[in-house]
Parts: structure tokens; C-alpha cells; sequence
């Protein structure tokens, strides 16, 4: 299961186009979305700056470009060509697959939100505690798990043909109704009461409790629980049901 890892992180590191999009593209969209911002202008409703906002919004949205797009599209490809195939004929057990889609996205997670934040402190003088960075890294790191085991179980509901436009559709959904590229406090009520229940909207909660001085609320993290086990149960189902398939 290491080599296996090892291979997968490989591959991942040397795709160039996946490392943009994951890397480099949100820290731009940082750039071109708060740059135009005062550091004083806030949130509509809430005492967060727009500056702060975006810095975790865009650190999130990188981690969903690693974990999501990355897992979803290389599984289904993999399926099609027989590769998955292929390892179920060695020892190595099922989970050892999953687990090395998931460890090979995060990889790729940490960097982007590592550059994203370096960029916001560096362009944009955005200043909080030593401790806050460091728990601001952490937490969006560790609740990318929640979109990584989505994107495992996307790779093997849809097809190799499909898997692009489901996970694009879910994945600018997801980004746009959970807040991540603006504040869910301007839409109208019923659209505000839609995103709210979304992993996303959670996803970034976590990190604008820290930057508030705080801890997570106990709402985003049992939510982002329910989700990661709905998902992670809906991908070891599709497994085991393309294993009986096989």
C-alpha cells in the first residue's frame, strides 16, 4: 500500500495542470477578488473583514480543487482502463486504494492553502496570532477529508465520459451556494437557508471561527462529521459494488 502511495503522489505532483488549477489558480482568484478590498470593509451582518473572508474562502476552495476534481476524474479514468481492476488481482486490499487517492490529493491540499495565505499576508497585509495561522492550516486541511472521500465516491458512481461535468456542477455549486466566492449573507433567505446546510458553507465556517479569535462552532464540525460519514459510506458501497461487478 506504501509503494502504491508513493505512486500516486508521483503522478499527482508531476501533472502540471492539476498543480495550477489547485495551487496557483485560488490564490489568483484571491488576489482578483480582494484585491480591490479595504482592509476595513466587512461582511455584510457580521464583524469579519472582506479581506479575512476571502483569505479562508479561497484557502477552502483550493483544498475542494485538490480533493475533488483530482480524485473524482482520475478514479472513473482508472475504472475504464482497467487499472483498478488490475490491483483487486494483488494483495493489496480495497481501503489501501482509497487510501492512497486520498493521500495522494492531500499532498496537493496543503500547499494550496499554505500559498494562498502566504499570498494574503504578503499582497494584502493580512495579520492574525501565530496560532491562528497555524490552526487555520490544520482545520481546512483536515476537513478537505470530508470532500476528498466525496470525490472517491464520485470517481466510482459516474462514468469516464460524465465524471468532468458531475464534479464541475458540483463543484461550482458547492463553491458558490457554501459561500466560498461570496458571502452567503447577500442572497435572498431561501437561498441563504440552502447554503447553510452545505458542507461548504461549514467547511468555511471552521476557519472564519479562528480568524474571529474562536473556536469552530460545534454546528459546522457535526455537520462536516455527517457529511464525511455519508460520504465515505456511499464510496465503500460503490466500491464493493463495482468489485461484484468486476
Amino acid at each position: 500500500m506504501t509503494t502504491l502511495i508513493r505512486l500516486e503522489i508521483v503522478r499527482t505532483l508531476r501533472n502540471k495542470k492539476f498543480m495550477f488549477f489547485s495551487v496557483i489558480y485560488p490564490s489568483a482568484l484571491f488576489l482578483m477578488i480582494a484585491g480591490p478590498r479595504s482592509s476595513s470593509e466587512k461582511v455584510p451582518h457580521t464583524s469579519l473583514t472582506l479581506q479575512l473572508y476571502y483569505t479562508v474562502a479561497m484557502a477552502s476552495f483550493g483544498a475542494l480543487t485538490a480533493v475533488l476534481m483530482g480524485n473524482s476524474e482520475r478514479i472513473a479514468k482508472e475504472r475504464e482502463k482497467g487499472w483498478v481492476r488490475q490491483l483487486r488481482l494483488t494483495p493489496l486490499p480495497g481501503r489501501g486504494y482509497v487510501l492512497a487517492k486520498i493521500a495522494s490529493s492531500a499532498v496537493v491540499t496543503l500547499p494550496s492553502i499554505v500559498v494562498v495565505l502566504a499570498v494574503a499576508a504578503a499582497a494584502k497585509d493580512v495579520r492574525m496570532e501565530a496560532w491562528q495561522w497555524v490552526a487555520l492550516i490544520g482545520t481546512v486541511w483536515a476537513g478537505s477529508l470530508v470532500f476528498a472521500a466525496l470525490g472517491v465516491a464520485l470517481g466510482y458512481l459516474v462514468s469516464g465520459d460524465a465524471v468532468r461535468p458531475v464534479t464541475m456542477i458540483l463543484y461550482f455549486g458547492l463553491s458558490i451556494l457554501g459561500g466560498l466566492w461570496m458571502p452567503t449573507t447577500v442572497y435572498p433567505e431561501w437561498l441563504r437557508t440552502i447554503g447553510d446546510w452545505l458542507p461548504t458553507h461549514a467547511y468555511a465556517g471552521l476557519g472564519q471561527a479562528i480568524e474571529l479569535g474562536g473556536a469552530p462552532r460545534a454546528r459546522d464540525v457535526a455537520l462536516l462529521a455527517a457529511y464525511f460519514v455519508l460520504f465515505a459510506g456511499g464510496a465503500a458501497w460503490l466500491y464493493r459494488k463495482d468489485t461484484r461487478k468486476a
